[in-house]
């Protein structure tokens, strides 16, 4: 197996193709980069702009290039020895006329060799599904969109097909007859009875009528593409036949003004394997399983094992050549059995690099018995995040954003209350498909057939709600420990809230333990079975959607914590809770992916790092937004009910600014409009006081207008200036935080992952902020001129950098010198010991040590942090200002080191010094020099 040293990111779109990337492999290579780390690269819905919505996991998206591209990045990335990570998608695939699988099934039902591959409700034991697959995908109000001609019939040599804007769903080939057959005489009358032509069509007539629907497979097929064929023949070379269609086309489609005019083609609608419906309506009547709630991404039934191998044909092959040599995994927890899917892709795969997109909860430990490498990373991140973040300034931040806000909110509670709002508003419908099969199993057996729909509903929602996690893993092989502790913590929970329907309670207990009674038959078993594992596959799209899609834009108290698995509740992480995370990664998931910024964080790792000083300076940071606040309330829109923006906007607008604040001048104006977008999308996802479902453009305008007025630059602009002071200082020590984070990043267990783009600054905030394209050239220039002053005169080079920060070559240098000093010495960082280090001395608390140890290798990692406390701005915290602060080294360790950073040596006595060893740089890489 191939484990990458460091992965890079790439995101690939129409704007940054194979042959974009093959320009930067060179780089990626002499930056010191492994392995490239690829965004889904199958072909996806048109215009995509990330590739997580496939059409067509077994071809190439044309749109990134052609083979031919790709087969030359492929080369020259081997040519370089860098391997392949790619990200694949196999929960879900695009609800999208590009797919041409769902099409199929859109087009013949049953009959459709594709029937069984998309997890719609016919396959599943409830649901009625009689008016068909839901069609989500209206702008409007179906009558709405019918009555203003927007939904329209057309014909091509494709056949029959209803168009919505770019949307284009098949029509069955039952309907072809009622639109053959209207005004049918016209035409005999224009043609002849007898016309050679006319008695064409009506023999496709006889054959659309007799085509049993029971015929599937290959014949069926060739039916249908022979009668289809004779058809656009006839339309093709008969202009009365062409104009007959035309005409039935047109009256068909209807003339807005006139809503009778439209039953013909709302007729036609109703005959359809699909339902055309207003997008909302997703929220609250589905039957197809999405990704999370987006209508547009339908869930595939990967557990079917036919549907597996076809989906993953192009994966394997590209495996075999030894194009891939690693996957990582797309949404884990939606699968129906996570485990059976990743043996049977370990077993497909073979011995190759597996992670998996696995979001943990800080107290939470993966499954064991996963053939994997581990994930892909959110868990370092929000440690590594959180030993930057001051845990004894918690009481003190609480008050603050208390008083501020107006607002003394229990993040407990709020967990309940916006998992409870996703369901009431996004997920209704989702919640009634369980509440139906919990009743049909309900009504099996004596102690259940009381049960309403109503209260088991009830019940179920409250134990849904109350999971800490977001999924357990039970399956045909029975309950886990870790699974029966949550089942039972959550039942406990919901008992409290709901006493009077404890006998549901026991209900859903006993079902989800598998605790089954002895008479039922093994087809009760297996429902009883399959109905666990669908709740299993609701729960986790419930915590993303309520958790960090809602209440990470509600708690705002310190917004660097509100991470992809983060805890804002828990206010940073001590040192030894960092260690003791290390040294369990050592022992456990080695080869992890470690990550600092992905396509999915709400900010980038250079606004957390920035943010993450305010926790420092509590008082200070009163001050200020109190002061703020009072010259901008001048700004504020003022709606009859409410002051725009609120205060707790408010409060989260002043630290996406400070976070995010460009460092160049010419970048203020886009900055804007990103805030602008950031702030409107935060303020949606919210729900508080408008939403995606239902915008309040009151609001939205409002606050949009208060950003204009607070963010335009000029002596005139007070608040502008005393920003400005507080964010260049919060900034200042940001950068240390950040170099802090890049050594920490690269030197821990596991595979460090590099974000696009971040080996500078990244003040990116959240998507689609965080997908801007990334300007290579300036880059690869940067590290050209980095490695050619390093060689000639490494510490004049370091005293630049620090003295000129904002470039973000700074980061960019340390970057590259880890990676480089990490090259000579790659199986002690990929499987080396880890030791935490004792600091001692007047700063001990703001120093973080541990050493590397394999055979006589062994390295010695120094990383700063809470810096406000030891140096004023302006000052570098180098050398004595450290003063008597030193790391205390174990025994039997050498005493002659050379700092992989600036190439210094450093001799040692038992102690490390902290000024000795930070005299030219802010962190430290020591590598032993002797055995």
């Amino acid at each position: 197996m191939r484990i990458p040293q460091a992965t890079y990111r790439i995101q690939f779109n129409a704007n940054f193709q194979f042959a974009d990337a093959e320009k930067i492999v060179d780089y990626l290579a002499d930056l010191g980069i492994s392995d490239i780390y690829a965004s889904p690269i199958f072909k996806a819905r048109q215009g995509s702009t990330h590739g997580y919505d496939v059409v067509d996991p077994n071809q190439l998206n044309p749109e990134l290039g052609t083979p031919e591209a790709f087969e030359s990045l492929m080369e020259k990335s081997q040519q370089k020895n860098l391997g392949w990570v790619q990200d694949i998608v196999p929960n879900h695939t695009a609800y999208d006329s590009e797919n041409s699988m769902l099409m199929d099934v859109l087009e013949n039902g049953a009959s459709s060799d594709y029937f069984d591959y998309f997890d719609i409700a016919w396959n599943a034991p409830y649901g009625d599904i009689s008016e068909g697959v839901l069609a989500p995908l209206l702008g409007n109000f179906y009558q709405e969109c019918l009555e203003n001609g927007e939904i329209q019939l057309q014909y091509d040599a494709t056949g029959l097909t209803v168009q919505y804007y770019s949307l284009k769903l098949p029509i069955r080939i039952e309907s072809y007859v009622p639109f053959l057959t209207h005004n049918l005489g016209k035409l005999r009358r224009t043609l002849g009875r007898n016309h050679p032509e006319f008695i064409k069509l009506l023999g496709i007539l006889y054959l659309l009528k007799s085509i049993p629907t029971e015929t599937k497979g290959r014949e069926r097929y060739d039916q249908l593409t022979f009668v289809k064929g004779l058809l656009w023949e006839l339309y093709d070379q008969n202009h009365d036949i062409c104009q007959f269609i035309q005409d039935n086309l047109k009256e068909f489609n209807g003339t807005p003004g006139i809503p009778e005019s439209f039953n013909l083609l709302e007729e036609l609608l109703r005959e359809q394997v699909y339902r055309l419906t207003f997008w909302k309506v997703g929220a609250e009547e589905i039957n197809y399983r999405r990704f999370f709630t987006v209508n547009e991404l339908i869930s595939v039934r990967v557990e079917n094992l036919r549907v597996f191998h076809d989906t993953h044909d192009l994966i394997a092959k590209l495996v075999k050549t030894g194009k891939f040599t690693g996957v990582r995994i797309d949404h884990i927890d939606g699968l129906y059995d996570p485990q059976q899917y990743l043996e049977r892709l370990r077993e497909k795969l073979g011995d190759i690099y597996i992670t998996v997109e696995k979001i943990l909860e800080m107290a939470e430990i993966m499954p064991s018995n996963w053939p994997i490498q581990g994930t892909s990373g959110y868990d370092f991140m929000n440690r590594l995040n959180g030993l930057f973040c001051n845990c004894n300034n918690q009481e003190r931040f609480s008050e603050i954003y208390g008083q501020f806000t107006g607002l003394n909110p229990s993040y407990k509670d709020l967990f309940f209350e916006k998992k409870h709002l996703i369901v009431d508003r996004n997920m209704a419908g989702d919640a009634d498909n369980l509440a139906h099969l919990l009743k049909s199993i309900a009504n099996q057996s004596r102690e259940g057939r009381d049960f309403t729909l109503y209260s088991l509903k009830r019940a179920l929602v409250e134990v849904l709600v109350a999971f800490p996690v977001y999924r357990t893993y039970i399956n045909g092989e029975g309950v886990s420990s870790r699974d029966r502790h949550y089942i039972q913590e959550v039942i406990a929970q919901a008992k409290q809230l709901l006493p009077l329907q404890g006998k549901e309670l026991d209900f859903i207990e006993k079902l989800m333990l598998l605790e089954n009674a002895d008479y039922l038959t093994e087809e009760e078993r297996e429902q009883r079975l399959y109905s666990v594992m669908r709740m299993q596959q609701w729960t986790g799209p419930l915590m993303a959607k309520g958790i960090e899609d809602t209440l990470f834009y509600v708690y705002n108290r310190l917004v660097s914590l509100n991470e992809v698995g983060g805890d804002p509740a828990q206010f940073g992480l001590t040192l030894q809770e960092f260690h003791e995370f290390n040294i369990q990664q050592k022992e456990t998931w080695v080869h992890k992916m470690n990550a600092t910024s992905t396509h999915d964080t709400k900010r980038g790792e250079d606004v957390r790092a920035r943010i993450n000083v305010l926790s420092e300076i509590p008082d200070e940071w009163e001050q200020h937004i109190t002061s703020w606040r009072e010259i901008n309330q001048e700004h504020k829109t003022k709606l009859p009910d409410k002051l725009v923006p609120t205060a707790n906007d408010e409060y989260f607008f002043y630290q996406t600014l400070l976070g995010a604040f460009p460092f160049a001048e010419s970048e203020y104006s886009e900055f804007i409009q990103r805030v602008k977008d950031c702030s409107i999308k935060s303020v949606r996802e919210a729900k508080v006081h408008t939403a995606w479902l239902r915008p309040d453009t009151d609001y939205e305008e409002g606050f949009l207008a208060f950003i204009d007025a607070v963010m335009q630059p000029g002596p005139e602009n007070l608040f502008f200036q005393k920003f400005q002071q507080f964010q260049q200082k919060i900034a200042s020590y940001g950068v240390y935080n950040s170099l802090a984070q890049v050594l920490l990043k690269l030197t821990t267990p596991g595979v460090p992952d590099l974000y696009q783009g971040t080996e500078l600054w990244d003040l990116s905030l959240v998507d689609p902020d965080n997908r801007r394209p990334v300007d290579f050239e300036h880059r690869i220039a940067a590290l050209r001129e980095i490695r050619t002053q390093a060689s000639q005169d490494i510490l004049a080079l370091m005293k630049e950098l620090l003295s000129h920060p904002e470039s973000g070559k700074i980061k960019l240098f340390a970057i590259a010198q880890i990676l480089k000093a990490k090259s000579q010495a790659i199986a002690l960082f990929q499987a080396g010991d880890y030791q935490p280090l004792k600091a001692a001395g007047k700063f001990s608390e703001n120093v973080v040590g541990f050493t590397r140890s394999q055979g006589n290798q062994v390295a010695i990692a120094v990383a700063p942090r809470f810096l406000t406390h030891l140096i004023q701005p302006g000052t570098l915290p180098l050398g004595q200002v450290w003063q008597d602060t030193h790391l205390k080294l174990p025994s039997g360790l050498p005493s002659q080191w050379q700092d992989g950073i600036s190439g210094q040596p450093i001799q040692t006595d038992g102690t490390l010094s902290i000024a000795q060893t930070l005299t030219h740089f802010p962190i430290a890489l020591l590598i032993s020099q002797t055995s």
